[in-house]
């Protein structure tokens, strides 16, 4: 079956749609699972060496995309996701905020074409008049403010409407988040089938960022492998790359170990504010085996997640549903550095880092416990790119996606090639639920849909029309065209500038062109200038110089 794609046309309709008219009983299921800070890696499909053989197999038969971009960042990406718009147009320019009212979600769309709506886990897109059930969806569990939250305290998480009843019991002593997620995703999933509706699930997990938490039976089947530190991991993740097909250009090259980025206070980087990641073989045997304890932890992390979607797709299959149930799998950012190769304890700013030794090692990622892995382990995470979330290079900016719809996707097992970004999403389910987007929303008018549908990718040989992609964060930013990128990396060099680098020839962005083609240059950044200036982008500061600019 061709997925439809009526974007061009409901574009420009209001209001719902009677649902037998819209044929209910042929319009897909949608479950988007988004994970929070996970590397564009870090998947088996991707070449990790985590185990994730339940996302493995989606990606196995579905589509596995190599460019889709993000907006850098947990929120801003979040709110592109979930209006099709710009993070500025949606009113979540940068770190904070609150979707607008001039905005809808997807929620507020498919809910209004007859879908019943549900979402699970991280909300991050603001409180009051944009709780999850303000903005379209009819049940939410999860954690509406906040950024990271323990994995281990149910107490922090809650059920809305407030006069619902928790339909998952936990008891405290057996409760994690993750697993919590899933519990509640797949409690959604039987009520979606019990309204006799089309349903939309959207999963967004806090796993794997941090705080760094996880069972201590599942960290300790990782430890010997991170033992082995990241330069050798890294090496190895991208000899999966190429042998899988997705580094499948001489283009691609492994970068070296990443720069730290810039920190005013540099014991909060552990004193390696602008210089290289060191070196795996240069630290000592404590040091590395404190840091081979959190990157177990994360994977952990990431296999609870893996286990969730099994728990899943197991359901869907039994009830009938999984051959038109449209999954989609991504993150929201790049792998995150804070603040430097070693991490920190304690809360994020705090610039607090343990050196975990004997028995103090066994209980890292446990309960009373709040750590991150730092810029090393997540420079692996990101491999083969650069640098890290918060910045535009590649390392912060390309996510992976899976998409997964056996009743509607072409030749499944390929590799789309075609930049896309995340707030496509949108446009993408406008088209295959055949959803009405409206023009207003409570009197206000709605901008149309910034992305496009995804949707001719699922066919063999339909390709996305070129465009330019414009990403800006906190003073980083980027504009691609065609295999053009133009980056501007505040934060990275105390006195930065814009860098260009050819895609098609240098995926990794190692070579830099920008003083052989000034022409280019200006050509990409006027029209970043120009766009920013369309999407009322407010543009944060630049920072103040801190230190002396480090080696490239």
């Amino acid at each position: 079956m061709k997925p439809p794609c009526y974007i061009a046309a409901f574009a420009l309709l209001a209001g719902t749609i009677d649902q037998s008219s819209a044929g209910a009983e042929s319009r897909p299921n949608v479950l988007i699972i988004v994970a929070d800070d996970l590397g564009y890696s870090d998947l088996g499909c991707y070449g990790g060496e985590i185990p994730t053989p339940n996302i493995d197999a989606l990606a196995r038969d579905g589509l596995r995309f190599t460019q889709l971009s993000n907006s850098a960042r947990c929120c801003p990406s979040r709110a592109s996701l979930l209006t099709g718009l710009h993070p500025a147009q949606a009113g979540i320019p940068n770190f904070g905020g609150s979707l607008n009212e001039k905005c809808v979600t997807f929620a507020e769309v498919l809910g209004g074409a007859g879908y019943s709506t549900y979402a699970v886990g991280k909300w991050h897109v603001g409180v009051g008049k944009a709780l999850p059930t303000a903005r379209g969806f009819d049940e939410f569990y999860g954690y509406p403010a906040g950024h990271s939250q323990d994995q281990w305290t149910p107490e922090k998480y809650l059920r809305l409407p407030k006069d619902r009843t928790p339909e998952v019991t936990c008891k405290p002593e057996k409760f994690y988040a993750t697993d919590a997620f899933s519990d509640y995703a797949l409690e959604f999933i039987k009520q979606g089938k019990g309204s006799k509706k089309p349903w939309l699930l959207y999963l967004a997990h806090s796993s794997p960022h941090f705080p760094l938490q996880a069972t201590s039976g599942s960290v300790k089947a990782f430890l010997n492998t991170y033992r082995r530190g990241w330069d050798i991991l890294r090496e190895e993740r991208f000899a999966r790359m190429k042998k899988i097909g997705l580094a499948n250009t001489e283009g691609w090259s492994l970068s070296e170990r990443s720069r730290v980025p810039l920190e005013k206070n540099d014991a909060i980087a552990n004193g390696y504010s602008g210089k290289q990641n060191p070196a795996w073989d240069s630290l000592p045997k404590d040091r590395q085996e404190d840091l081979a304890h959190r990157m177990a932890v994360y994977a952990a992390m990431v296999q609870h997640l893996d286990a969730g979607v099994g728990r899943i797709v197991t359901h869907l299959k039994t009830t009938g549903e999984f051959e038109n149930t449209l999954i989609l799998v991504t993150s929201d950012n790049g792998a995150c550095y804070e603040w430097g190769p070693f991490g920190f304890d304690d809360t994020s700013r705090a610039g607090k880092t343990i050196l975990h030794r004997g028995d103090a090692l066994e209980t890292m990622g446990g309960p009373g416990t709040y750590m991150a892995y730092g810029s090393a382990w997540a420079n692996l995470c990101n491999t083969p790119f650069r640098f890290y979330k918060h910045y535009t290079h590649q390392g912060g900016i390309v996510s992976p996606l899976i998409v997964h719809w056996p009743a509607g996707v072409q030749s499944p097992g390929r590799w789309v090639r075609d930049p896309a970004h995340i707030m496509d999403i949108m446009a993408t389910l406008v088209g295959v639920t055949r959803a009405p987007y409206p023009a207003q929303r409570n009197g206000n008018p709605v901008p149309p849909m910034e992305g496009i549908s995804l949707a001719p990718t699922f066919s063999n040989s339909g390709h996305l029309p070129a465009r330019s992609i414009c990403i800006q964060h906190e003073g980083s930013k980027a504009v691609t065209k065609g295999d053009w990128k133009l980056v501007w990396a505040e934060g990275l060099a105390n006195e930065p500038a814009w860098e260009l680098y050819d895609l098609t020839k240098d995926p990794c962005e190692i070579n830099d062109l920008a003083s052989s083609n000034p022409a280019r240059v200006k050509v990409l950044s006027a029209e970043w200038d120009k766009w920013a200036e369309r999407t009322e982008l407010k543009i944060p500061q630049a920072r103040k110089k801190r230190i002396p600019n480090p080696a490239q």
